[in-house]
């Protein structure tokens, strides 16, 4: 019997797809490999290789698992060697007495099975799941680096010295050093990465060594073997090596940089050690260049807005403020304003902590408390340099704001970033900072606020049912859509109901009516409600937007709009007081 003529006669193998499957063979590789490597060339995430499984389930009997419902007990799981399962894409699913049955994406090749029977004396039984679904199960059930972490439990060399943590000093670099070591941290980058993880998080506590990824501005914690507590040290030590820190230094906070290259893509790490009281704790915050530079129809503005924001940016000086909290995509809105103006005629510098991304033809200073290179020292240098365009990577004092406002007097566009809640707040910070309301009223041309919500995921959308419908519509009335979705939850959204995320956004233009209030140091209350009645949409109005467009939830609008309640008041917005 032709296998690969009898598949490509049923339709599931392309006629290329079929003729490397027999090239592959021929060359050596055997045929569950050649057709596994032949199907996921059809269909990319290998859709082609699931059905080609399900025949071969049909043809041979051989019954077909959905691996997201496999739960296996942690006692059988215990029973076979992690290191086997994994190398060989083996999962067992379930005692059935008379054998275990096991995994596999292999239909003809039986000799992992055997060496699994071997290993363990326990009689098995093959089920069929493809080899990604199988890989998915076993991190989920396994956790990460299991495999690692059953081989440096094994070692009796080196590691064990991890235990002690008072006098480590060079037993801390030769077990960072350790190929087990270096392998589980690279297995915890690569899991973050494969999640789209935006921060790593490593938190010792006293019985467990906590890992967490940020995905879409949430965190989740990651499933990690629980014996790894003990190679905490060595693994924080490893992270220090590869930042260029000091390992030998427990008591003093430390930040660094790791730079990867994975599949093409350069990656930043910037990494930051703080010691607790159980061990020092890191946080890598990921950035991707490859994802840097987004043009400005990429933020997702609405109509009003992304126009006002192309006026602002043909303005020949002035200050356009971006403020939200940490992580709310201020940076890639600025980024995205100057990859929009970057012309050889424009001469442009940034000065930043750090820099994040690198952009082409765009000069880029990063700042260094150790040599003096201050936010307000390299700005003053900056002046010198005869620029048009000036990126200040955040105002945070008066001497660094004093000097932003002269720069946008004399004739310089600058923008920066401002921790505030919301676009008028930024006009009573630059006040509350120190500088005077005519030169704020001057200088100040634009303020945007910003937040980033999770978008609803593709692959689960689906219609609120009509009783969470109704219990919308009696909270906020004819506001609500007349439908609205969320993510059920699916593999592809790590069952969250959310994948990517979209910006919020408030802009404010610096009008007459808006200079006049500043000049009477009116509150951001009284700025706002004058905002509003010019246009200015407010976070959670721009939220409802992405509501009716079926992107987003209420729930992910309002868990991201809370403060701004209190920040309106009842009178400013109906739609955002609801």
């Amino acid at each position: 019997m032709d296998i690969v003529a009898t598949l490509n006669e049923q339709g599931l193998l392309s006629d290329a797809a079929a003729h490397q499957v027999r090239e592959l063979t021929r060359s050596g590789r055997p045929l569950d490999d050649a057709l596994l490597e032949g199907a996921a060339t059809e269909n990319g995430e290998g859709a082609v290789g699931e059905r080609v499984l399900r025949y071969f389930s049909e043809q041979f009997q051989m019954p077909f698992v959905d691996m997201e419902r496999v739960a296996p007990s942690k006692e059988l799981l215990a029973k076979f060697p992690v290191r086997l399962l994994l190398q060989h894409r083996l999962l067992p699913v379930e005692d059935a007495g008379d054998a275990v049955l096991i995994a596999t994406s292999k239909v003809f090749d039986t000799s992992a099975l055997d060496e699994l029977r071997l290993a363990t004396g326990l009689e098995v039984r093959p089920v069929l799941a493809p080899a990604s679904e199988i890989d998915r199960a076993t991190k989920r059930l396994l956790g990460v680096g299991a495999d690692t972490l059953q081989s440096m439990n094994a070692a009796d060399d080196g590691i064990k010295v991890i235990e002690e943590e008072e006098n480590l000093d060079l037993s801390d670099t030769a077990a960072a050093q350790d190929a087990s070591i270096i392998k589980f941290v690279n297995q915890i980058l690569g899991e973050a990465l494969e999640s789209r993880a935006t921060d790593v998080h490593i938190e010792p506590f006293e019985n467990q060594l906590r890992v967490r990824y940020r995905i879409d501005g949430v965190l989740q914690e990651a499933n990690i073997p629980t014996n790894v507590r003990k190679f905490h040290a060595a693994i924080v030590s490893r992270i220090k090596i590869l930042s260029h820190l000091d390992i030998a230094e427990k008591r003093l906070p430390q930040d660094g940089r790791i730079r990867l290259r994975v599949n093409g893509r350069e990656i930043d790490l910037r990494v930051s050690v703080i010691p607790m009281i159980h061990g020092e704790a890191v946080v890598m915050r990921i950035l991707d260049r490859g994802d840097a530079v987004l043009g400005l129809e990429h933020l997702g503005m609405s109509a009003r807005d992304r126009g006002v924001w192309d006026r602002v940016l043909d303005l020949p000086h002035g200050i356009i403020l971006v403020t939200g909290p940490t992580g709310s995509g201020k940076t890639t809105s600025l980024y995205a304003a100057l990859s929009k103006i970057n012309q050889t005629d424009l001469k442009i510098i940034t000065i930043e902590d750090p820099v994040e991304y690198q952009m082409r033809g765009i000069n880029q200073i990063q700042i260094s408390t150790k040599t003096g290179l201050t936010f307000a020292s390299g700005l003053r240098a900056i002046l010198r340099h005869d620029p048009d365009v000036v990126l200040i990577g955040e105002i945070r004092d008066r001497e660094t704001a004093e000097i932003a406002v002269q720069a946008s007097l004399t004739g310089h566009l600058v923008f920066s970033t401002l921790h505030t809640n919301d676009a008028p707040g930024a006009t009573t910070r630059l006040i509350d900072m120190g500088i005077e309301p005519y030169l704020v009223a001057s200088s100040l041309e634009m303020v945007l606020a910003q937040r980033l919500v999770r978008l609803i995921c593709k692959e689960c959308k689906d219609e609120l049912p009509r009783e969470e419908m109704e219990k919308l519509r009696s909270e906020f009335g004819d506001d609500v859509p007349s439908v609205v979705y969320k993510g059920r939850g699916c593999r592809q959204c790590q069952n969250t109901g959310y994948r990517g995320r979209q910006g919020l956004f408030e802009m404010m233009p610096v009008t007459e009516d808006v200079r006049a209030l500043i000049l009477e140091r009116a509150s951001s209350g009284t700025i706002r409600k004058v905002a509003i009645r010019q246009g200015m949409n407010s976070l959670r109005g721009d939220g409802w937007r992405l509501i009716k467009e079926g992107r987003t939830t209420v729930e992910e609008v309002i868990r991201m709009t809370k403060d701004e309640t209190r920040a309106v008041g009842a009178d400013a917005d109906g739609m955002a007081t609801k």
